[in-house]
């Protein structure tokens, strides 16, 4: 396996002191930090390519990498806690997410990681009509044409501790007071992203 590199992108929200300051304080570490990514990759408009982050403990991160903080913009003050996103190498445009995410290994000064990702999503009512004996790419043709379809972004994070959180945001109510967040939106993106962590 190898590892990821690191490409620090200041314009990412840098904890609850900064861009992203709209993420409510009661939240959790990890809910915090998936909203910050999901308001970040919301700047940046629909169409876009999935994109992997490494989420580490703020308060380390200042100590060992200072000058590396002061490019993120994180102040001395973060939460005890806090974590923070930094987006990875671009995911290679044609490869297949689970095979990506089998290449990554993640350094120990890594807590956690997070994907967001663009996908088509039926609504439960329209789940019985799904044709049965279809492959991937007839399902997803299927789906496309659906009228009931709905584009969604999902932000899915894990924690080497085995927590989880997810954001879910639906291009037709693209706003952050609509943003959907709980542990098991996505759970087979979480479990592929958790086995990440596994040696």
């Amino acid at each position: 396996m190898s590892s990821t590199s690191s490409t620090p992108d200041p314009s990412l929200p840098s904890g609850p002191g900064g861009p992203g300051g709209d993420v409510p304080m009661a939240a959790s570490p990890l809910t915090r930090a998936v909203l910050e990514i999901d308001q970040y990759a919301s700047t940046l408009g629909w169409d876009q390519p999935a994109r992997l982050f490494a989420l580490v403990d703020t308060a380390k991160l200042r100590a060992q990498e200072p000058g590396l903080a002061d490019q993120l913009g994180l102040d001395a003050a973060a939460q005890a806690g806090s974590l923070t996103p930094i987006e990875q190498d671009e995911v290679p445009a044609g490869t297949a997410l689970d095979k990506f995410l089998g290449t990554i290994a993640w350094p120990g000064a890594v807590t956690g990681c997070a994907l967001t990702v663009e996908r088509l999503m039926l609504p439960p009512s329209a789940e019985g009509t799904v044709p049965n004996g279809m492959n991937e790419k007839q399902l997803a043709k299927w789906v496309a044409a659906h009228p009931d379809r709905q584009e969604v972004r999902m932000t899915v994070a894990v924690l080497r501790d085995g927590a989880r959180e997810t954001a879910v945001r639906l291009r037709e109510k693209d706003s952050p007071t609509e943003v959907l967040t709980g542990p098991d939106l996505v759970p087979g993106l979480a479990e592929a992203l958790a086995a990440t962590f596994e040696d």
